[in-house]
Protein backbone atom coordinates (compact mmCIF):
# COMPACT_ATOMS: atom_id res chain seq x y z
CA UNK A 1 0.00 0.00 0.00
CA UNK A 2 1.60 3.32 -0.87
CA UNK A 3 3.25 6.05 1.71
CA UNK A 4 3.43 8.54 -1.34
CA UNK A 5 0.16 9.73 -1.02
CA UNK A 6 -1.83 11.87 1.40
CA UNK A 7 -5.01 12.01 0.17
CA UNK A 8 -4.70 8.73 -1.26
CA UNK A 9 -4.74 5.16 1.09
CA UNK A 10 -2.17 4.70 3.65
CA UNK A 11 -1.41 2.45 5.95
CA UNK A 12 -3.79 1.13 9.37
CA UNK A 13 -2.40 -0.59 12.46
CA UNK A 14 -2.70 -3.82 11.43
CA UNK A 15 -0.67 -3.65 8.46
CA UNK A 16 1.99 -2.10 9.28
CA UNK A 17 5.22 -0.97 6.60
CA UNK A 18 7.35 -4.10 5.78
CA UNK A 19 10.82 -3.71 7.70
CA UNK A 20 9.97 -0.35 8.78
CA UNK A 21 11.01 0.72 12.71
CA UNK A 22 8.04 2.44 14.31
CA UNK A 23 10.71 3.57 16.91
CA UNK A 24 13.28 5.43 14.80
CA UNK A 25 12.59 9.12 14.99
CA UNK A 26 10.56 10.35 12.28
CA UNK A 27 7.00 12.44 11.55
CA UNK A 28 3.69 10.51 11.51
CA UNK A 29 0.31 12.00 10.38
CA UNK A 30 -2.32 9.79 12.62
CA UNK A 31 -6.08 9.32 12.28
CA UNK A 32 -8.11 7.74 15.63
CA UNK A 33 -11.66 6.98 15.47
CA UNK A 34 -14.22 6.20 17.67
CA UNK A 35 -16.28 3.14 17.80
CA UNK A 36 -19.06 2.85 15.36
CA UNK A 37 -17.92 6.60 14.23
CA UNK A 38 -20.09 7.69 17.47
CA UNK A 39 -19.87 11.57 18.40
CA UNK A 40 -18.29 11.53 21.16
CA UNK A 41 -16.27 14.42 21.36
CA UNK A 42 -18.46 17.10 20.53
CA UNK A 43 -20.15 19.31 17.62
CA UNK A 44 -18.95 21.64 15.28
CA UNK A 45 -20.19 24.97 14.98
CA UNK A 46 -19.75 27.83 12.98
CA UNK A 47 -16.91 25.47 11.63
CA UNK A 48 -15.46 25.02 15.70
CA UNK A 49 -15.33 22.70 17.66
CA UNK A 50 -17.50 22.80 21.00
CA UNK A 51 -16.10 19.86 23.13
CA UNK A 52 -17.88 17.45 25.41
CA UNK A 53 -16.41 16.28 28.60
CA UNK A 54 -14.75 13.36 27.16
CA UNK A 55 -13.43 15.82 24.08
CA UNK A 56 -11.57 17.68 26.60
CA UNK A 57 -10.09 14.44 28.48
CA UNK A 58 -8.99 14.03 24.74
CA UNK A 59 -7.35 17.30 24.41
CA UNK A 60 -5.72 16.81 28.10
CA UNK A 61 -4.27 13.14 27.42
CA UNK A 62 -3.08 14.12 23.79
CA UNK A 63 -0.86 17.20 25.35
CA UNK A 64 -0.02 15.59 27.88
CA UNK A 65 2.06 12.43 25.43
CA UNK A 66 5.50 14.27 25.35
CA UNK A 67 5.45 14.53 29.42
CA UNK A 68 4.82 11.04 29.90
CA UNK A 69 6.91 9.67 27.72
CA UNK A 70 10.22 11.84 28.26
CA UNK A 71 12.52 9.09 26.87
CA UNK A 72 11.43 9.23 23.79
CA UNK A 73 11.82 12.84 23.06
CA UNK A 74 8.15 13.45 21.67
CA UNK A 75 6.57 16.17 20.07
CA UNK A 76 3.96 17.43 18.94
CA UNK A 77 2.37 19.54 15.61
CA UNK A 78 -0.98 20.17 14.19
CA UNK A 79 -3.94 18.63 16.23
CA UNK A 80 -7.59 18.69 15.70
CA UNK A 81 -10.78 17.23 17.68
CA UNK A 82 -13.52 16.37 15.82
CA UNK A 83 -16.94 15.13 16.91
CA UNK A 84 -15.66 11.34 16.71
CA UNK A 85 -12.16 11.43 15.73
CA UNK A 86 -8.74 13.20 15.78
CA UNK A 87 -5.83 13.96 13.19
CA UNK A 88 -2.64 14.89 14.88
CA UNK A 89 1.09 15.08 13.76
CA UNK A 90 3.32 13.41 16.18
CA UNK A 91 6.94 13.30 16.18
CA UNK A 92 9.39 10.37 17.53
CA UNK A 93 12.72 12.21 17.69
CA UNK A 94 16.36 10.96 18.33
CA UNK A 95 16.77 9.05 21.45
CA UNK A 96 17.85 5.85 23.10
CA UNK A 97 15.83 3.27 21.21
CA UNK A 98 16.43 4.34 17.96
CA UNK A 99 20.20 5.76 16.54
CA UNK A 100 18.93 8.02 12.98
CA UNK A 101 19.97 11.94 13.06
CA UNK A 102 16.94 14.35 13.20
CA UNK A 103 16.48 17.58 11.26
CA UNK A 104 14.53 20.91 12.80
CA UNK A 105 11.79 21.74 11.34
CA UNK A 106 10.21 25.00 13.07
CA UNK A 107 6.37 23.71 14.02
CA UNK A 108 3.72 27.07 12.54
CA UNK A 109 1.73 26.15 15.35
CA UNK A 110 3.36 28.62 18.20
CA UNK A 111 1.85 27.04 20.95
CA UNK A 112 3.07 23.32 20.23
CA UNK A 113 6.03 22.02 19.31
CA UNK A 114 9.73 21.98 16.80
CA UNK A 115 8.27 19.22 14.06
CA UNK A 116 11.08 17.12 13.08
CA UNK A 117 11.46 15.57 9.60
CA UNK A 118 13.47 12.11 8.74
CA UNK A 119 16.43 13.20 6.41
CA UNK A 120 15.19 10.00 4.18
CA UNK A 121 15.12 9.06 0.00
CA UNK A 122 12.04 7.30 -0.85
CA UNK A 123 14.17 4.06 -1.71
CA UNK A 124 16.18 4.39 1.40
CA UNK A 125 15.99 0.57 2.95
CA UNK A 126 14.63 0.73 6.63
CA UNK A 127 15.84 -1.16 9.29
CA UNK A 128 13.72 -2.74 11.98
CA UNK A 129 16.27 -4.42 14.55
CA UNK A 130 16.36 -2.06 17.04
CA UNK A 131 14.47 -0.57 19.42
CA UNK A 132 12.02 -2.40 22.33
CA UNK A 133 8.30 -2.72 21.25
CA UNK A 134 7.06 -1.08 24.12
CA UNK A 135 8.65 2.30 22.42
CA UNK A 136 7.28 2.58 19.06
CA UNK A 137 4.42 4.46 17.43
CA UNK A 138 1.48 1.97 18.42
CA UNK A 139 2.84 1.72 21.79
CA UNK A 140 2.19 5.58 22.26
CA UNK A 141 -1.33 5.77 20.77
CA UNK A 142 -2.36 2.82 22.53
CA UNK A 143 -0.99 4.55 26.08
CA UNK A 144 -3.31 7.78 24.94
CA UNK A 145 -6.35 5.61 23.75
CA UNK A 146 -6.07 3.90 26.97
CA UNK A 147 -5.64 6.94 29.10
CA UNK A 148 -8.59 8.05 27.71
CA UNK A 149 -11.02 5.76 27.48
CA UNK A 150 -10.02 4.84 31.51
CA UNK A 151 -11.16 9.04 32.15
CA UNK A 152 -14.13 8.96 29.54
CA UNK A 153 -15.81 5.77 31.40
CA UNK A 154 -15.93 7.14 34.63
CA UNK A 155 -18.23 9.57 32.98
CA UNK A 156 -19.96 8.03 30.19
CA UNK A 157 -19.66 3.64 30.37
CA UNK A 158 -20.04 3.14 26.35
CA UNK A 159 -17.70 5.01 25.63
CA UNK A 160 -14.72 3.06 23.24
CA UNK A 161 -12.30 3.97 20.08
CA UNK A 162 -11.96 1.75 16.71
CA UNK A 163 -9.50 -0.89 17.39
CA UNK A 164 -7.55 -0.03 14.81
CA UNK A 165 -5.54 3.85 14.00
CA UNK A 166 -4.12 5.24 10.44
CA UNK A 167 -0.93 6.04 9.62
CA UNK A 168 1.02 8.16 7.16
CA UNK A 169 4.66 8.68 7.58
CA UNK A 170 5.69 12.00 6.69
CA UNK A 171 8.82 12.58 4.49
CA UNK A 172 9.25 15.91 3.34
CA UNK A 173 8.31 19.46 4.13
CA UNK A 174 5.71 19.82 1.40
CA UNK A 175 3.94 17.14 2.56
CA UNK A 176 3.97 18.77 6.48
CA UNK A 177 2.47 21.61 5.28
CA UNK A 178 -0.18 20.02 2.86
CA UNK A 179 -0.94 18.24 6.23
CA UNK A 180 -1.11 20.88 8.34
CA UNK A 181 -3.67 23.11 6.25
CA UNK A 182 -5.76 19.41 5.93
CA UNK A 183 -5.69 19.07 9.73
CA UNK A 184 -6.32 22.84 10.37
CA UNK A 185 -9.53 22.90 7.92
CA UNK A 186 -11.49 19.93 8.63
CA UNK A 187 -13.73 21.66 11.22
CA UNK A 188 -14.66 23.45 8.13
CA UNK A 189 -15.01 21.28 6.11
CA UNK A 190 -16.93 18.42 8.61
CA UNK A 191 -20.22 18.49 6.26
CA UNK A 192 -18.45 16.15 3.44
CA UNK A 193 -16.33 14.94 5.86
CA UNK A 194 -16.12 10.87 5.04
CA UNK A 195 -16.51 10.44 9.14
CA UNK A 196 -19.51 12.59 9.58
CA UNK A 197 -22.18 9.86 9.91
CA UNK A 198 -25.04 12.23 8.58
CA UNK A 199 -22.98 12.21 5.37
CA UNK A 200 -24.91 10.37 2.97
CA UNK A 201 -22.32 9.47 0.21
CA UNK A 202 -19.13 8.44 1.43
CA UNK A 203 -16.49 7.49 -0.51
CA UNK A 204 -13.30 5.50 0.30
CA UNK A 205 -10.61 7.94 1.21
CA UNK A 206 -10.08 8.14 4.94
CA UNK A 207 -8.87 11.88 4.65
CA UNK A 208 -11.30 13.67 2.52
Amino acid sequence: MSTKKFRGKYRIDSARMKNYDYSQNATYFVTILTKNREKYFGEIVNQKIQLSEIGKIVEYEWFRTPEIRPDMNIALDQFVIMPNHIHGIIVIGDNQYNSASVVETPCIVETQCIASLRPASENEPYKNDFGPQRKILSSIIRGFKSAVTKKSREKFSGFAWQSRFHDHIIRNEKSLNRIRQYIIKNPELWHRDRNNPNLTHRNNNPLT
